[in-house]
């Protein structure tokens, strides 16, 4: 039993959602080492850049329209 090789158990890749997921936790710096381990060796790089881009984007948006508002009063 011990000369057999181990099964290698293949995961699937993270989907774009859970990519998201983890880069809006990175924006606020609450991410686990575990968490930043385990991602760093399955997340998909293309759609990290993607989720990164949306989440600055959003972040821009949010705070131009707070300032819209606090200017507006």
């Amino acid at each position: 039993m011990a000369d057999q090789p181990q099964q290698q158990v293949h995961k699937r890749p993270p989907s774009f959602l859970a990519t998201m997921k983890a880069v809006f936790w990175s924006f606020f710096g609450v991410r686990k080492r575990r968490d930043y381990e385990q991602d760093a060796a399955n997340l998909n790089p293309v759609h990290v850049i993607i989720a990164g881009l949306l989440g600055a984007a959003l972040f821009i948006g949010l705070l131009l329209l707070v300032v819209r508002f606090a200017v507006a009063q």
